[in-house]
């Protein structure tokens, strides 16, 4: 103890480190698998160059990398944006205050949902749904046709089918109603993904990096059903399998808890 007090190493120095460690991993997990690596990498070389530089006393090179230092901090955010913002909502996310903020009983529209896809992928008609949680996609709404009206299976298999001018893009739900349709998602660039994906499956995650929504993707030419939330995507799943996850991303229940609640007959 009077080690670190000669030191000056105290307990607040101790927290730092380990929120700085923390911030410092998730930022690496976040940016793992993206373009991002190589953009921190060139900018580790930048550092190495001008540490070069200051150590070789260069007057021009010098003052060139002092302009530089002075808009770095808004560069960063600008470059690494994306990440910036997802390591954001994962710090904001709290499952214990999204459970009390939760009024509205989603079985209905799991139950449209599940029947909707189940046809879907029966008749190999692609489609892709995001959910809205906390994060709200008013902006990515606005990209769409709005509608407003209540999920049904009905209205889903109406929309996604060929021949409707709404079928591309994706159709968006908030609080029981689909908000809208033929929205606009943002393409993943992640190297982790495979590059047999197509877009609607790349939007998927492209939106769940983003942001907390849940999306669930229906392949056109397979007709397989996958799932995408914080940035992963899970292909290939049962009916069954979508209900457990829908009902885990919109209800907050564990996955144990929600296979709990699928129907013996479903």
């Amino acid at each position: 103890m009077k080690v670190f007090e000669i030191i000056g190493f105290g307990i607040g120095d101790a927290i730092e480190i380990v929120v700085v460690a923390y911030i410092l991993y998730q930022l690496y997990r976040l940016m793992r698998g993206t373009i991002a690596v190589q953009i921190a990498l060139g900018l580790g070389a930048l550092f190495l160059i001008q540490f070069v530089v200051e150590l070789a006393d260069m007057t021009v090179l010098t003052t060139v990398f002092s302009y530089f230092n002075q808009v770095f901090v808004l560069a960063v955010i600008i470059i690494f944006q994306p990440e910036i913002r997802r390591l954001l909502l994962l710090l904001g996310k709290n499952p214990i205050v999204r459970r009390f903020v939760r009024t509205t009983d989603q079985r209905q529209i799991i139950d449209e949902t599940v029947g909707a896809v189940e046809e879907m992928s029966q008749q190999q008609i692609g489609a892709l749904m995001a959910f809205q949680r906390s994060t709200g996609l008013r902006s990515y709404v606005e990209t769409g046709e709005l509608l407003e009206a209540e999920v049904s299976r009905d209205l889903l298999l109406t929309i996604f089918y060929g021949q409707n001018p709404l079928h591309d893009g994706a159709v968006i739900i908030n609080n029981r109603r689909v908000e809208a349709a033929r929205c606009i998602l943002p393409v993943s660039t992640s190297m982790k993904l495979s590059p047999q994906l197509g877009l609607r499956h790349r939007a998927a995650v492209g939106l769940t990096e983003q942001t907390d929504a849940f999306v669930v993707v229906v392949s056109e030419e397979t007709g397989d059903i996958s799932v995408s939330r914080d940035g992963a995507l899970i292909s290939n799943i049962t009916p069954e399998e979508l209900r457990t996850y829908l009902t885990s991303a919109l209800t907050g229940q564990s996955t144990s808890q929600a296979s709990a609640t699928v129907p013996a007959s479903a």
